[in-house]
C-alpha cells in the first residue's frame, strides 16, 4: 500500500488508466462511425438485382430486350399502317356509295325521260296515230295539247315526219297564257329523239 502511495506509482496508474478510458471512448466512437458509414452507402448493382428476385445481367438478355423493343416499334408502325388504311378504305367506300347513289339517280332520270311502247298498247296506239294524222295540224294539236307528254310521244312516234312537222309548227304558233306551246314542243322533239334512240339500240 505505502508503494501504491508513493506519487510517481499514482501519476503513472492515472495515465494507463485515462489512456485505457481514452482507446476505449475513441473505439466505441469508431465502431458508429463505421456503421452510419455502411448504412448511407447506395446497395450495389448485384444487391439490386439480387432484390429483383434475379443476380445476373448477361449480354443475351442485353440483345434480347433490344430485340422485344425492335418488335414493340415494328407492331406500332403495323398498327398506324393498319388504322390509316382503315380510314382509307372507309372514304373510299363512302365515295363508292356516292357514286352508286348518282348512278341510280341518272338512271331513274333517263327511265322517266325515256318512253317505250309496251307491246299491249301497241295496236291501240297505231290506230290512234293513223286516226290523228287524217287532222289537220290545227285539230291535231288541239286534240294533242289535252293529253299527257308520254301519250304524245308514244302517238307521234308512229307517225311519220312529214306529219309531225306541221303539228309541231302547228305548236308553235298556238297561243297560250304562259305565250305559245312551242316549248313544249321542243320538249315532246327531245322525248321523241330519246325514244327513236332506243328503239335503234332495241
Amino acid at each position: 500500500m505505502k508503494k501504491l502511495a508513493h506519487p510517481l506509482v499514482a501519476s503513472v496508474l492515472g495515465v494507463v488508466l485515462g489512456t485505457a478510458v481514452g482507446l476505449g471512448w475513441f473505439w466505441r466512437a469508431a465502431e458508429m462511425v463505421v456503421a452510419a458509414a455502411i448504412t448511407s452507402m447506395p446497395p450495389s448493382p448485384l444487391e439490386e438485382q439480387q432484390a429483383q428476385g434475379w443476380d445476373f445481367w448477361t449480354i443475351e438478355i442485353d440483345g434480347l430486350a433490344s430485340e422485344l423493343k425492335e418488335e414493340r416499334a415494328r407492331l406500332q408502325q403495323q398498327s398506324e399502317q393498319l388504322n390509316q388504311r382503315a380510314a382509307r378504305l372507309g372514304a373510299e367506300q363512302q365515295e363508292l356509295a356516292k357514286i352508286r347513289a348518282e348512278i341510280e339517280g341518272m338512271r331513274a332520270e333517263i327511265a322517266r325521260k325515256v318512253i317505250e311502247i309496251n307491246a299491249d298498247e301497241s295496236k291501240n296506239l297505231r290506230a290512234l296515230a293513223q286516226t290523228y294524222a287524217t287532222l289537220t295540224p290545227r285539230g291535231a294539236v288541239s286534240i294533242l295539247r289535252e293529253m299527257d307528254d308520254t301519250t304524245v310521244v308514244k302517238i307521234l312516234s308512229l307517225m311519220k315526219s312529214e306529219t309531225v312537222a306541221p303539228i309541231f309548227e302547228e305548236m308553235a304558233k298556238t297561243a297560250t297564257p304562259e305565250g305559245t306551246l312551242a316549248k313544249r314542243a321542243a320538249a315532246l322533239s327531245e322525248k321523241l329523239r330519246l325514244m327513236k334512240s332506243t328503239k335503234s339500240a332495241s
